[in-house]
Order: C-alpha cells, then structure tokens, then sequence
C-alpha cells in the first residue's frame, strides 16, 4: 500500500500554504476560542479531506485562491461536526486526545463547533466564493439528515441495506464528495466535470465508510477502535444488516433484543460479533467496499493520466486498506 506522504507529494507545497492560511482564518479576538481553536489544529489528524481538494483542484488547472477557500470550508465543517459528535456521543477522547467537550465541558464545545460552521460561511461570502458554499452547504445538509435518519431508523432497527446506503452517503461521503467537487469548481472547471467529481468523491466516500464499519470486528489492537462498539451504541452497520437478512425468525429476535436491550453485555455483543463472522457479514461487507472503490476508480479514469490522477487513485486505496 502506498503511503500517504507519497500520495501527497504532487499538492505537498500546497498543503504547507493551507496550513498557515488555515490558522490565519480562525483566529479570533476571544483569547478562550484561540486556544481551543490552536488545540484543535495541534490534534489535526491524516488531512484526507484537505488531499482530495488539492488532488481533484490539481488534476483539472492551476490551484488558486479559491481552492485555499475551499480546502478550509471543508476543514471547518468536518472540524466542527467532530466536535459536535463528541458532545452528542459524550465522548472523552478524539484521535488519541482529550476532546473539547472533555476539557472544555458541553456548553464551549458547541460553541466553538457553531464558530468553526459560521466562520467557514463567512471566509466564502468575504472571498465572494458562493459557489464553493453553495457545494459545501450541500454537505452540511445532507450530514445533519443522516445522522437524524440513522438515530430514527435505530429507535425500532429496521434499517434495510438501502436505507443504509442513504446513511452513509449522506453521512459521510457527501463531505468527501464536496471535497472533489469544490476542488475541481475552484479551479474553473465546467458544471458536468464538477459533477463527475462530486459522484467520484461519493463512491470513494461509501467506501470509506464500508471501511471503517469493519473496523467494529476486528481486533481493537490492530484498529485501535474498540471492537463492538458500533453495537453498543445501537448502530446498524452492514455486516450487522447482513446478519439479519439471512438469520432466522429466532435469530432475528436474539440479535435484535441484544442490540437493544443488552449491547453492554460484552458475552452477548461477542457471540453477535461472531454470528456475524460465521453468516459471511464481513465478507460480503467488504465485497461492497471493493465496488464501490472500483466504481470511483472506473470514474477517475475517464480523466486524462496525470501524477495527480494517479495520487487521487492511491488515496482511494488508501483509505480503504487503511488499518486505524
């Protein structure tokens, strides 16, 4: 697997510039916000997000002004939805770290969240870049209705694989889809070339998520995600979907009644991770992952070969073999 340094090598002179344009835009004449918000740049993860705007902007001009703007509306959403996610999962730790809710308690942790949403829409009105935050507005939508359907779908656990797909798509892959199409829009590119890179950004998205519900079943050592924890929290991934498509009327009734009623049970969760194992959840799981990655690389190939066409491909991959 290639690694990420190698895959940001064609936009790395670009990243070091975001970088400091990034800790330029939020800072803040409220010295308590200047110190949350310089925590949080400490504590900034692989940069995914920011990669797949340099890469798609890349392949398609010259980056510019407008694709600064529009790597920092995505890092500003994506920060601030963490710590909201944080808040309303009353979750201690984020990336290895204290979180902002952890440190700073409940009431500043959404606040700065709603500073981090209100300065990424003002930084595209100050640039006059209202077609990058009528993109990302998209994704703030679209993120907002998932996460509300996957809480009313888990009330009563029937979510099927489609209305799973509709989760994650909007969930997750609307960010990275906007991640590819703002990229592309910030360097001129014509509204059917957008589109197709908003469509590749949503498949390599799904992936993506495909990945990371898998992570629930395997070791927390390798992962460094705790195992079961997706059914602790009542979360209807596709392996567990799987499961309940092809368990009997009596194996139905267990699983869910040990999805709501005993999911802290570490016997019980154990026993559904491997009737999930044994009823082929995980590879049927990862077969769709694997399509879904092919079907963004089928898409990214219709663009003309370039170094940046190629780091887009391995950061595709990447993402999807990732081990934590």
């Amino acid at each position: 697997m290639p690694s990420l340094n190698s895959i940001k090598a064609p936009v790395a002179e670009h990243l070091v510039v975001f970088d400091k344009k990034f800790k330029d835009y939020m800072k803040s004449n409220v010295s308590l916000l200047d110190i949350i918000t310089r925590y949080l740049y400490k504590r900034k993860g692989k940069q995914i997000r920011p990669v797949f705007v340099f890469l798609s902007a890349s392949m398609h001009g010259e980056v510019s002004e407008s694709t600064y703007v529009a790597a920092s509306l995505i890092e500003m959403l994506h920060t601030a939805t963490l710590v909201h996610d944080d808040v309303v999962d009353d979750s201690n730790m984020r990336r290895g770290l204290f979180s902002i809710n952890a440190l700073w308690k409940n009431k500043i942790a959404v606040l700065v969240g709603d500073f981090l949403l209100s300065r990424g829409m003002l930084l595209s009105l100050e640039k006059d870049e209202f077609g990058l935050l009528k993109i990302v507005s998209r994704a703030v939508k679209e993120m907002s209705e998932g996460e509300l359907l996957q809480i009313e779908k888990a009330r009563r656990l029937d979510i099927s694989e489609e209305i799973y797909f509709d989760i994650i798509r909007m969930k997750t892959a609307s960010l990275i889809a906007s991640c590819c199409a703002s990229g592309a829009f910030s360097v001129g590119a014509d509204q059917v070339t957008v589109e197709k890179m908003r469509l590749f950004g949503e498949y390599a998205g799904i992936a993506f998520q495909i990945k990371d519900d898998l992570f629930d079943y395997e070791s927390g050592t390798i992962t460094g995600k705790p195992s079961g924890i997706d059914i602790k929290d009542q979360k209807m991934t596709l392996p567990l979907i799987h499961l309940l498509n092809h368990a009997t009327s009596s194996e139905k009734r267990w699983v869910i009644n040990t999805v709501k009623n005993h999911n802290t049970d570490s016997r019980r969760v154990s026993r559904l991770m491997q009737m999930v194992n044994d009823a082929g959840g995980l590879d049927a799981a990862r077969e769709k992952m694997l399509e879904y990655r092919e079907r963004a690389i089928e898409l990214l190939m219709t663009n003309p070969a370039s170094r940046y066409r190629d780091s887009l491909e391995k950061l595709v991959i990447f993402t999807t073999d990732r081990v934590k």
